[in-house]
This record gives structure tokens, sequence and C-alpha cells, in this order.
């Protein structure tokens, strides 16, 4: 057994490197437990091939379902997580998208508005460096300005924009948390899009040039191929009192007076589900039978196209130069049948192959016509993503299969579905694009198939411990020290990359942790 820490925080994404370095400068003893391996800034290369290993999930054993959902770009092991090679496209939600029950009528209340949440967006942006435009952002709600000039617009960016002008809608510069000057320390962005592969020059925000450098350097002890692989209860079953980890093929407990679960919206599940006990038969913090549901994805599709002139798609950035939220707006109103929102992200770098790469716009093409094709598309490219929001069902859920991994721990299965809302909103925005296109003078204009982007839910906030998981600040109902922060605890998703809200919420998270310690530890 290992000597008691203060806290445990499960995963060494995005999430947990931010708390990880918020409770040490507090004062803290942390470690920090990676299933993954270690890596650095100066280990990420700038090859498609190579930017594979950084992503996936091991522990599923299958994604079924009607509309199963693709589980590998969305997850990643190792530092930094998943936010090794997230595009930095990064969103504040919109006030109504804390309050979708009261005002719509549609998915679940959060147990926190906007207000709430405001001081830690502001905070979080101040400290890795998002650039953008405030003013320009028209939709933006309320906050500090960004603290870095936003980023310029390439030839792509400016066809596009005028197809959106020609339909009397509005562009801004799209939000990045990427250096476009140099920031802390950070060099700013050349403009090559290699952001899938993981930014090998430190621009781009990932917590291994941000929280988890800070985290260590405040103190915080990183502990990597170590998979926790259950957590540990009191006799009576309202505290936890560390964590069994697997490493090397040997099992250890480490003892900890507060435990944070990081670990996204499947292996977050996972852990609390194969932790059951006798006091807690259905997994801990299950109490409302919701761990594991209420799964859920943003709704996305891309739009495509060839221009006459020539677009340099393999300038810029990944996530996209522009932004348009004209249609962010949730009722069902005239010329629209379905209940949410959805926004663009305009005029993504593009490279041959692999995710939003050229050639997987157009999978029917084998041979001579393919290659045509790529002559032609490499310099009269267009795309650009519809993020949509989706109603979370709990039919959608994270559960755990019979098969064990290879530290004993059980695998998982996950389960999803579309509605026929989310159908009509791809539907919609999937015509509008192809619009757009057309309008900013494509010779040729096309949309990919329905699909989901970004993994939410399965440990949902809320105000009453009958149909959620945690509290406001992420603390379980049911076990006084047991944290969970990420994305699985947002109850619904709005239209906007979920980074920047999860960075937020821990941000807050740590902060009352940090003020209440006693409260939850004595």
């Amino acid at each position: 057994m290992a000597k008691e820490v203060d806290v445990v925080i499960v995963g060494a994404g995005q999430v947990g490197s931010l708390m990880a370095a918020k409770l040490a400068a507090a004062g803290r003893s942390v470690t920090v437990f990676e299933a993954g391996a270690e890596r650095g800034a100066q280990s990420l290369a700038s090859s498609q091939i190579w930017a594979r290993q950084l992503k996936g999930t091991p522990g599923v054993v299958a994604s079924g379902g009607a509309d199963p959902l693709g589980v590998n770009f969305n997850t990643g092991q190792g530092a930094g997580g998943s936010a090794v090679h997230h595009y930095a496209c990064w969103f504040r939600l919109h006030p109504e998208d804390f309050e979708m029950r009261s005002r719509h009528g549609v998915a679940a209340d959060w147990p926190l508005g906007y207000e709430d949440l405001r001081s830690a967006y502001d905070a979080v942006q101040e400290e890795v460096g998002l650039a953008g435009d405030a003013a320009a952002e028209r939709w933006r709600p309320p906050g500090a300005d960004y603290p870095l000039p936003p980023f310029p617009r390439f030839r792509q960016g400016e066809v596009l924009a005028r197809g959106f002008a020609r339909k009397g809608l509005h562009v801004s510069p799209l939000p990045l948390a990427i250096a476009t000057v140099p920031y802390k320390g950070r060099q700013s962005c050349i403009y090559d899009g290699w952001c899938d592969a993981g930014c090998p020059t430190g621009a781009l925000a990932n917590p291994l040039v941000t929280y988890l450098k800070w985290a260590k350097e405040q103190g915080a002890a990183i502990a990597y191929r170590s998979r926790v692989v259950r957590l540990v209860t009191d006799e009576a079953g309202g505290r936890v009192t560390g964590v069994i980890v697997s490493r090397d093929g040997e099992r250890y407990f480490q003892p900890a007076a507060l435990v944070i679960v990081a670990g996204f919206a499947l292996e977050t599940p996972r852990l609390l589900l194969a932790s059951a006990t006798e006091r807690h038969p259905q997994g801990l913090a299950n109490g409302s039978g919701t761990l594991g549901r209420y799964l859920h994805s943003h709704v996305a599709g891309g739009v495509f196209g060839l221009f006459n002139e020539e677009t340099d798609p393999h300038l810029g950035v990944n996530g996209g130069q522009l932004l348009c939220q004209d249609g962010y707006a949730k009722p069902v109103a005239e010329g629209k049948d379905f209940v949410g929102g959805y926004q663009w992200l305009i005029g993504h770098s593009a490279k041959p192959n692999d995710l939003l790469g050229i050639a997987c716009s157009r999978p029917d093409l084998h041979g001579a016509a393919f290659n045509a094709f790529m002559a032609d598309a490499v310099k009269h490219f267009g795309s650009m993503t519809a993020v949509g929001e989706s109603l979370p069902l709990a039919e959608n859920r994270v559960e755990l299969a019979r098969e064990l991994d290879e530290h004993g721990m059980p695998k998982m299965q996950v389960t999803h579905r579309w509605d026929d809302n989310a159908k009509r909103l791809y539907a919609h925005a999937m015509k509008e694009g192809v619009d757009i296109f057309r309008s900013a003078g494509a010779r040729e204009a096309w949309h990919g198939p329905m699909a989901g982007m970004h993994l939410l839910g399965g440990a949902r906030m809320g105000k009453d411990a009958a149909s959620s998981v945690t509290d406001g600040y992420g603390r379980c109902h049911e076990l006084a020290n047991l944290f969970i922060a990420g994305p699985s605890l947002f109850p619904s998703g709005g239209s906007v990359n979920p980074t920047f809200t999860a960075s937020a919420l821990a941000h807050r998270s740590a902060a009352h942790i940090a003020a209440e310690w006693r409260r939850y530890t004595a």
C-alpha cells in the first residue's frame, strides 16, 4: 500500500491536468494516474500515420445500436488524453443551453447557469491563450475579450465567406485555443494544418504545454501506464478511501483523502460501474440509475465543394477559419422543423487522407476517377462542418461487457441511436450548406453522411439526486469525497465543441474543492 495523498486524479487529459495543476498550487499533494503512455510535445510528429496512435479507447468491445458512435477519433489515452489531438475550437455555451428543459421542454436543465461559469470561462481563456474577435462574434455570450488576436483568413475562408454573405448569413473568425502571436513561452502558429497530429510546435494549447506541464511544476506526481481498475469505499459506503491501481502486472492500493475521476465520457462510467459494492450494487454513485446513460454526441455533417479558383486548402488549422452561429436558435420556427441549433465551422485545413481529409469526402471514387479528383481538389477544394445539437436519450449508454482487459477490468459496450429530431436537424443543415457552397461559386457541391462528433454525458450533473450522478461541482451525490470532471457531466451539449466548457467546469470545481477542503475530507 502506498502512502496516502490528498488527491488522486484518474486521467491526465485536459480536465484531469487542469484540476491537478490547481489543487497542487493550492498546496495539496496530488497523484494523477494515467492508463496510457508518457509523451512530450517534442515527441509529436506531423504525420497522419503517426497521429493515429494518439487516438482510441482500447476498452471498447463494441459500439452498437441503431446508429453506432465512432469512438476512435473522439478519444485518446496517454499524456494529455484526447486533448492532444483536438482541434482547439473553443466556444462558450449560450445561456439557454443550461435551461433546455425549462425553456424548451427537452433534455435536462444544468444545476448551474451561464453566469455561474462566466468567470471560469474568462480565467481559462487567459491561462491557455484563446484567439478570436469577440466583437465580430455577434452570438457570443458576455465575457472578457480574447487575449490573442484572431486567425488570418486564407483563400478558402474568403471564398466560403462570400457564400455566407450572399445568403444573408454572418461569419466571424473562429475562436481557437491556438497562439496567433507568441504566448507564455509558446511560439505562434505556422498555419500548416497539423493540429490532428498533436501540434509539435506547441502553438496549440494542449495539456502537454499547458495544464499538465503546470501540474508537474506545482509538484503533482504523474504515474503513466497505471490503470485505476477500482475505487474503494469505506464500510458504510459513504466515502471513497482510495483506488486500486494496476501497473506492470501488479496491483496496489493508493489511499487518498479525495478522488477525482476525469476519464472522459466512456472511461468514467466504466470505472464507477466496475466499482460496484454491496452498498452500491449498480455501481458507485448510481443510486439514480443514470450512470452510463444519457450518453450523447453532437450531430455532425461535412459539406464539400470544388471551385474554379484556387483555394489553398492546405493552409490554416484543422478546426477551420471562420464561424457562423446564425442557426443556433433553439425553438421550432418557420423553415425549421426541429428543436435545437447548429453552428458552422468553416474552411478546414485539409490533408489528403484521414479525418476531414480530401480523399474521405469522396469514398465512392476509385482508380482513374479518384486520381483525377485528387489532382483537382488539392488546389480547388473547400470544406466546412455543421455541429448540431442532439437530445440525450436514456437508452444511449455505456455498459460493462463480460470480456476483461489485460488488467482484469471489464471492458465496455456502447449503444447509441439518433432520434428523429437529430435527423431533421442534419437534413436541414446539409441542404443549407450545399446552398451556401453554390452561392460561393462552387462548380460541384456535396455533403457527407450523418456522424457523431464529441462524446458527452454518462455521468450527468443535476440538482436532483434521483435523476443525476453529481451536483453542480461534480461531487457525486452519494459519496462525500468523490468528484467527476469532464464532458461526462454534461446534461446537454448545446451546439458547440465541449473542451472549453469542460475546462471551465473543472476550473470552477477545483477552486471550490480548494476553498471547501475540510468540508469534503473531514
